[in-house]
């Protein structure tokens, strides 16, 4: 280990110098570049030597100031100063100190020893948190020559990027400040010029920075945000780094690249992160560093809209038949507000998580939502919400940001998103590399359209309870599980019939030949009935009463209700057999809940149609354990992750997230959200498993996954490894999908070549 490396040293390793450090040796040392002189404090030796011991090598210090004052010509304090900076091994700017303009030995290492601890500062943790930065990195720290952009009229300092981070244009993109220094810059104390004023001003100058930034870029093969300094008419580079940029432009800026021969389509797909995906695919506020936040709760569906705010659901359905955006605004949302939720164009709650009901189902519509707003207290009878003095009524309009979690009051502008030609060429390039098919969860035929724009190669999960939420369906529905007698319930039965039959209809017409696998019923009967505390009718409460269970999602729900109740899924399996009849399709059925192959046999006895395949969903550990018996049985698995994930865990997700999910959170006993990320070390191998003995039994089985964490990247990269054929999201999730599947692939392909290359060499020893 080496504890300090000059610019010349040639060791370019980010993990030893950091990001920052490394590029400088690049400069200096391999392209030439006007780079001031400068050491490094290394992060494996300099770094944790602090940390251990919580002093410094001053005798390494000061040998390696001798040799900078050597080169320079000029003593510290005397003619010489210098600035220490941090320099991790990823970029996180802004996050560390920085100290200028040191003229004395003590100031140095004081100043090496505050970027040390700025590691560990509360900002740099956050974005460390935000960003899935591992916290155990480090930082080195470089001591640097100053290079003074203050010194006189032909002095300054600037930024620029080499592409246009918003838009992805190529072309010098940055600002200028005549006579000052980076943090005159960086703190808005005075306002910089674009620095296309540089061509009038400092010809000469300009032309070496353009020629530079280009060499940059194609050095590095990645657009590069590069920070200069000119003193007295000379330009020096003190730092580049790959540029942040927007959604839009990292796409952009790949696709350019590829066809530019920058890099390669595979660099291109690895290059572009879900992040950026996430952020091009929604509606979103234009500028919105303009606006200041009233509030701000968790992120819970991506994307901008504002509204009248609205309190309850009948009201949002009303005014939008008349034309009328509105955000719906509730303490919670449940099942009963679906057609509100429908109706709305985003939805704000006070409480509830990240896989709340509210998040769950606008996340699947596409819809804005912000859950968890915990500093608004909602009053539903004033029908006002209050964020500290600060009093907001029915009508008046606010705009929420899906994205980031913040809630604006009044009408700001948004931007329109849709599927750009350069995202549509590099989703082309991510269906040649990937594996796993991408469908998606759809029931609506709105919601499939939705979903073919965006490329769904089919519908992996329409769920059949969401179309009795329609007010003249669920009267139907409700009357049905009101009866008292077998003819009542079979006129309920025949009423749902044909209702359901239309909406199958709808459906079928949508699909254009993908194929689409339909979930039977799957909620419990009590939840089609209303809240004990909003009916006055005696029958309807002694049936809640008689429903009433202690843990519902281990209760009567899934294929159970076919064991109690057959007609229900008999009218649904003959509502699906008339509108093929109708609509030919590709359809497959499944049931959900299984937990033995007994309950399969019988549901099979229901169909008349023999040609539908059928298939179970794997959300109970002893339909895991028993994948072997079930795939005799059937043609198809899907994996439910969400319910699987309650069953391994123990959580109940409701009860989780409002109790004790998040300091398990921060206490790091969960390194993530189990029902956000699958949950490798337990859900992970329940499923692994099953995939072993499911395949065992039937080679050909074939096995999808159709619960929130299929769309999730680092999910999606662990079910390509175990075999799955195919995951199954919301439609707007498809596109990163298609994104972690494709990278996935190419991973897997990557360390195939590795472990071939290194067993090559092995041979030849």
């Amino acid at each position: 280990m080496t504890y300090i490396y000059s610019l010349h040293d040639g060791c370019e390793d980010k993990n030893e110098l950091g990001n920052k450090g490394g590029n400088l040796v690049t400069m200096a040392a391999k392209i030439g570049l006007p780079v001031p002189s400068a050491f490094v404090l290394s992060i494996s030796d300099a770094y944790r030597q602090y940390k251990r011991t919580g002093k410094l090598d001053e005798a390494e210090i000061d040998k390696a100031m001798a040799s900078l004052e050597k080169e320079m010509k000029r003593e510290l304090g005397k003619g010489l100063e210098v600035s220490v900076r941090s320099s991790g091994p990823v970029s996180m700017p802004g996050m560390m100190d920085t100290i200028l303009n040191i003229g004395d030995m003590n100031k140095v290492k004081a100043s090496i020893q505050q970027v040390f601890e700025s590691w560990d500062s509360k900002r740099a943790i956050e974005y460390r948190r935000l960003n899935s930065i591992p916290s155990d990195l480090g930082t080195a720290a470089i001591v640097q020559a100053m290079v003074y952009g203050n010194r006189d009229a032909d002095s300054g300092t600037g930024v620029v990027f080499t592409r246009n981070p918003s838009t992805g244009e190529r072309g010098l993109f940055g600002e200028y400040l005549s006579e000052a220094q980076g943090e005159d810059v960086v703190s808005g104390a005075r306002t910089p010029v674009p620095v296309a004023s540089l061509k009038t001003k400092m010809p000469k100058v300009y032309a070496e920075l353009d020629k530079i930034t280009k060499q940059l870029e194609s050095y590095y093969h990645d657009m590069q945000d590069v920070e200069f300094t000119v003193e007295s008419g000379k330009l020096y580079i003190l730092q580049t780094r790959s540029g942040k940029r927007g959604g839009y432009a990292a796409v952009k800026i790949a696709v350019d690249m590829v066809a530019e021969g920058l890099i390669t389509r595979e660099e291109a797909v690895l290059r572009v992160t879900v992040e950026a995906l996430r952020s091009l695919l929604h509606k979103r506020i234009k500028s919105p560093e303009s606006y200041k936040p009233l509030t701000q709760g968790l992120n819970a569906a991506p994307g901008a809209a504002g509204g009248k705010v609205v309190f309850e659901p009948a009201e949002a359905a009303a005014l939008a038949k008349q034309g009328v955006a509105t955000i719906l605004v509730r303490p919670e949302t449940s099942p009963d507000d679906i057609h509100g939720i429908a109706a709305a164009v985003g939805v704000l709650t006070q409480k509830g998580g990240l896989t709340s009901h509210a998040a769950i189902v606008t996340r699947a519509m596409g819809k804005a939502c912000v859950c968890g707003a915990e500093t608004i207290s909602v009053d539903m009878k004033a029908e006002h919400f209050v964020v500290g003095e600060k009093v907001v009524k029915k009508g008046d309009e606010i705009t929420i940001d899906g994205s980031t979690g913040n809630v604006y009051l009044g009408l700001l502008p948004l931007e329109e998103v849709s599927v750009v030609p350069e995202l549509a060429e590099l989703i082309s390039w991510c269906n040649g590399f990937k594996r796993l098919g991408v469908r998606t969860n759809a029931d609506t035929p709105e919601m499939i359209a939705q979903a073919v724009q965006f490329g769904a190669e089919g519908v992996g999960l329409c769920r059949t309870e969401r179309m009795f939420n329609e007010p003249d369906r669920l009267n139907v529905i409700r009357s049905f599980i009101l009866a008292d007698t077998d003819e009542e319930r079979q006129a309920a039965i025949k009423k749902l019939l044909p209702l359901q039959k239309k909406d199958f209809t709808a459906i079928f017409k949508k699909l254009n030949g993908l194929p689409i696998i339909i979930r039977l019923l799957d909620m419990p009967l009590h939840e089609f009935l209303p809240a004990e505390k909003d009916t006055t009718d005696p029958k309807v409460k002694k049936r809640i009463a008689e429903l009433r269970e202690v843990n519902p999602m281990l209760g009567h729900r899934g294929i159970r209700l076919a064991v109690t109740h057959p007609e229900l899924y008999k009218m649904q399996i003959e509502a699906i057999e008339q509108a093929m009849t109708a609509v030919p399709a590709n359809v497959s059925i499944m049931f959900p809940q299984v937990m033995a192959v007994e309950e399969v046999n019988l549901v099979k006895t229901f169909f008349k149609d023999t040609d539908i395949k059928i298939g179970v969903m794997v959300e109970t550990v002893r339909a895991a354990m028993t994948a072997d018996q079930l795939a005799e049985a059937v043609a198809f698995f899907s994996f439910g992750t969400n319910d699987l994930t309650q069953a391994t865990l123990s959580f109940s997700r409701e009860d989780a997230e409002e109790k004790f999910l998040a300091p398990y959170l921060e206490k790091g006993l969960l390194k993530n959200d189990p029902f956000e990320v699958l949950d490798i070390q337990g859900v992970g191998k329940v499923m692994e498993a099953a995939v072993f003995w499911g395949r065992r039994a039937k080679k050909d089985l074939e096995i999808g996954v159709c619960g929130e964490q299929g769309g999730e990247p680092k999910s999606i990269r662990f079910l390509h490894a175990i075999g799955v054929d195919y995951v199954s999201c919301s439609p707007f999730r498809i596109p990163i999908a298609k994104l972690a599947a494709a990278q996935a692939a190419l991973k897997e392909k990557m360390s195939v070549k590795a472990e071939d290359a290194v067993a090559k060499s092995v041979s030849l020893m």
